[in-house]
């Protein structure tokens, strides 16, 4: 249980630093994952249509 504790905290941590450090970064990557989940979700209609 202290390990993953240990660990979440430097995962806060490190997610902190790169926000401060590489604000832009940070903020592409955000955007690079809410373009791969919007993708995924206009797939899966696709998919759901093409049954009917």
């Amino acid at each position: 249980m202290q390990v993953k504790k240990v660990l979440s905290y430097g995962g806060i941590a490190f997610v902190a630093y790169y926000l401060f450090a590489r604000p832009a970064d940070a903020a592409d990557a955000v955007r690079g994952a809410f373009d791969t989940v919007f993708n995924a979700a206009d797939s899966l209609a696709q998919f759901v249509n093409s049954l009917a």
